[in-house]
């Protein structure tokens, strides 16, 4: 009765003293190799070859980066590494090649649904020159896939601090959960017919148990030589079957026996479940709640054991995600397309005439921006990304749901901050400053902008609700400390001032966002340093908040630059040195 999870894997490290998150494990620290095997495996294929050329398929591009080529182009399969395009008038090709075809494309596919959901991938603005095709065989695609998959998630559990794993859940209506819970039920009724027979039949529940057995030993550490005895000696299967053959076998017994093992090596959280499993009596209900806690419990060190790898992992998940990009990298050249197109509309954005203005002193440096400069705009652009409209740059591909996030909470940011600029303005001069009173209005405009990236969410709509509510606050705030009332004209003004800020052209709003990214821009150039940048005038209010996005960042900047700094200072030292030639070729 086993259950898939998107990870297990088996503890590796010197023998502490209880359970696993508190128990046995409390206080062990497995080394590197806490997770043993791959974290990702594919099946065996066979050794047949694919053709894939640079502007061809991308089933290569599997993992994170499957978004970013055109999808459901067909491979091209050829046996003992030559091509029969050219034997073939008519291009077909065969059963058997059509087979190992779709092999391919469903390991691929499964292995991309993991990483990341699928987005558009429109038409290349930037089409690199088609090199030579060239082999590669099944075995090192699906090898790069893994390869890709284990890169991400080292990844995700490096940048991701709450990462954890977690049981696959079926949607309740699906096809999949009620065949699943059809085949459970014939199963346990089939165990239940068989204990009921005179004399009982124990097949399938010593297999159970058998089952039980492997998966307590799994949680076992190396140094657990006296209870992985214990374990082997009452729960012999050998033993166990001759029991039953004479009618001796106690099941009940067992069952107490496995209990007692499973408190000990359990988590603290799993006490509870584990006292429930006490209070079963009846075999089969007892059997399933036994492996229901069971699969918590993977789980659990599953979980444990990610925790215990992120410092390990931490020290080495620059080197070891430039060497799995790498080797992606060369068997599929072309996996630098967008990062380069991204970088060269950097690069343009700082050096077109309008970015310069004349007898500005640094309009020659802003004329011929730097690498940093560049690299450091690029990034500053995926906060105002379409990613419906625009695939997202190659090496930044696994970060863009935090991306997009942090650009969602920039945009409610602006409109958070809009509306507290153009409310302090309208309001009494001490009013801003009173004890509680920034922080209850603030907590109100966030409140009513919390789906503001939702399709059914109505901006316009919101801010009139805005414009009530603050109105209402100001007023009351205002009675309490003795000053003016708003007059009728003034509270109309003020809530006309807010439902503008739903336009994206309203100045206090495109000011606001303007001062916003001048901050990030300048955080991002700081570097993290003690000496970082003063809050904008007028954006005080929602400061906190701004420096939590600027801190994420700049962090994940940091980390990308580590990581793919030696890909953007080769395409960037490429593309200046044209740049040069260009212009020395003009003058």
């Amino acid at each position: 009765m086993a259950t898939s999870y998107a990870l297990q894997a088996p503890l590796r490290s010197p023998p502490p003293t209880r359970g696993p998150l508190g128990g046995f494990l409390a206080r062990g620290v497995p080394g590197s190799t806490a997770l043993g095997p791959p974290l990702a495996r594919c099946r065996p294929c066979s050794r047949s070859s694919v053709r894939l050329s640079h502007g061809g398929a991308g089933s290569l591009a599997s993992g994170p980066w499957r978004g970013t080529r055109k999808q459901n182009r067909p491979l091209r399969m050829a046996e003992n590494g030559e091509d029969k395009a050219h034997h073939s008038s008519e291009g077909r090709a065969s059963d058997s090649e059509r087979a190992q075809e779709d092999g391919v494309d469903g390991a691929d596919e499964s292995v991309r649904k993991r990483i990341r959901q699928s987005t558009p991938s429109p038409q290349r603005l930037l089409r690199p020159q088609s090199s030579p095709p060239r082999f590669v065989s099944m075995d090192e695609l699906l090898e790069t896939a893994k390869g890709v998959t284990n890169m991400a998630l080292a990844h995700e559990i490096v940048v991701n601090g709450d990462f954890q794993i977690k049981p696959t859940e079926l949607p309740e209506d699906s096809l999949e959960k009620r065949v699943r819970e059809i085949v459970h039920k014939a199963f346990w009724d089939c165990l239940s017919v068989q204990l009921s027979e005179e004399p009982p039949t124990y097949d399938h529940a010593i297999k159970l148990v058998g089952e039980i057995k492997e998966t307590l030993l799994s949680f076992l550490l190396p140094g657990h030589s006296r209870l992985r005895n214990q374990i082997r000696e009452v729960l012999d299967l050998d033993l166990i079957k001759q029991e039953a053959e004479h009618g001796a076998l106690d099941i009940s017994k067992l069952a107490e026996f496995i209990i007692g093992i499973m408190g000990t090596l359990c988590a603290p959280a799993r006490d509870e479940e584990i006292k429930k499993l006490k209070d079963i009596k009846e075999i089969v209900p007892l059997f399933r709640a036994l492996f229901s806690v069971l699969d918590q419990m993977k789980v659990d060190m599953a979980n444990f054991a990610v925790s215990s790898i992120r410092p390990h992992l931490m020290h080495q998940s620059v080197e070891y995600e430039r060497k799995k990009f790498q080797e992606f990298f060369e068997k599929q050249p072309n996996a630098l397309d967008f990062v380069t197109q991204w970088l060269q509309e950097a690069c343009q954005e700082l050096t077109s005439p309008g970015t310069a203005q004349q007898g500005d002193p640094s309009s020659e440096q802003a004329a011929s921006p730097g690498p940093v400069t560049i690299q450091n705009h690029a990034y500053m652009k995926l906060l105002k990304w379409d990613h419906l409209q625009r695939p997202f740059p190659e090496t930044v591909l696994m970060d863009q749901p935090r991306f997009q996030e942090m650009q969602q909470e920039l945009e409610r940011l602006v409109v958070v901050g809009a509306t507290l600029l153009v409310t302090y303005s309208a309001s009494a001069p001490g009013v801003s400053s009173l004890a509680g009173f920034a922080e209850k209005l603030k907590m109100v405009v966030r409140v009513l902008l919390t789906e503001m990236h939702q399709p059914s969410f109505n901006l316009s709509e919101a801010l009139a609700t805005i414009g009530e509510k603050v109105c209402a606050e100001v007023t009351s705030c205002q009675a309490q400390c003795g000053f003016t009332p708003f007059s009728a004209d003034k509270e109309g003004v003020l809530k006309g001032q807010i439902q503008a800020i739903a336009s994206p052209d309203d100045p206090i709003r495109k000011l606001v966002g303007a001062r916003i990214q001048g901050f990030l821009e300048a955080y991002l150039v700081s570097g993290l340093q003690k000496s970082l940048p003063a809050i904008p005038g007028g954006l005080g209010p929602i400061q906190k908040e701004l420096e939590e996005v600027a801190v994420k960042f700049v962090r994940l900047v940091n980390y990308n630059k580590m990581v793919f700094g030696p890909y953007y200072d080769a395409i960037l030292s490429k593309m200046l040195s044209q740049e040069g030639s260009r212009g020395s070729a003009s003058s």
